[in-house]
């Protein structure tokens, strides 16, 4: 039972963090350019709130991926 609900939080965590991933700016503005995301840059390499919170959302599930992954391989 605890190893289909972390496959599903599995699931759902994947398609955040490629959505999280897609939203970043790369070198042709990306898909984060369509959305009206700052592509400045600044300090620490984000030029506005929405890049910089973009960044820490996506470390974030990032995280939580790799946890997940883990606790998925010890339970089998």
């Amino acid at each position: 039972m605890l190893e289909t609900i972390l496959s599903v939080v599995q699931v759902a965590i994947c398609v955040v963090l490629i959505f999280l991933v897609l939203m970043h700016s790369g070198k042709d503005a990306g898909l984060s350019g369509a959305f009206g995301v700052g592509t400045g840059q600044g300090s620490l390499g984000g030029g506005s709130m929405v890049e910089r919170n973009l960044n820490r959302w996506t470390i974030l599930f990032a995280v939580l991926f790799a946890v997940n992954t883990i606790i998925l391989l010890k339970i089998n």
